[in-house]
């Protein structure tokens, strides 16, 4: 007997213009988990990591740890905690480029009892491969509410036109 889909497409969003966010709101909560496929740029340079937030939660009840290696061999971690958001990169995206990429796993999304975990994949090629970078990041929002929009955005600035980011449910096994 054949397994039904895995992963089911929920909502696609392709900026035609430059925005502040990409929302993905009303997600329904007939899946066990979340995943996010993500290719983006910032529209300006300098520190520009992007970030994700649930519900609309502003509150300091964010925290992640960051694997981080560069090219040239630099490897370092880092640890945020009482954030507002989980910073699914610290590379810092480069101006005017779709040379982002991000794999993010949100588990649980629909539990009300637990917190949740986000798992995120970074890789960017930087503007001339010498500052490529990829990272490894895990993530917690400390709240038991269900996940029903999830936000994406840099720390100033906006996401680049043409910037795309899908949003899939996990299926039950």
């Amino acid at each position: 007997m054949a397994a039904g889909n895995t992963y089911v497409a929920i909502a696609t969003q392709t900026l035609g213009s430059a925005a502040a966010t990409i929302d993905f709101t009303s997600i329904p909560s007939t899946y066990t988990d979340l995943f996010i496929a993500v290719n983006c740029g910032p529209t300006s340079s300098g520190g520009q990591d992007l970030r994700i937030r649930f519900n609309s939660d502003t509150g300091t009840n964010y925290s992640v740890t960051i694997l981080r290696g560069v090219t040239g061999g630099l490897v370092l971690s880092s640890r945020y905690s009482t954030q507002t958001f989980i910073y699914l990169d610290v590379s810092g995206g480069v101006s005017n480029a779709l040379t982002s990429s991000y794999n993010v796993n949100v588990m649980n999304y629909a539990n009300t009892t637990t917190y949740k975990t986000v798992l995120s994949r970074f890789g960017d090629v930087g503007s001339t491969n010498t500052n490529a970078a990829t990272e490894a990041e895990v993530g917690l929002w400390r709240s038991t509410a269900a996940i029903t929009s999830i936000s994406l955005s840099y720390g100033s600035g906006n996401i680049m036109t043409g910037s795309t980011a899908s949003l899939y449910g996990i299926a039950a096994a």
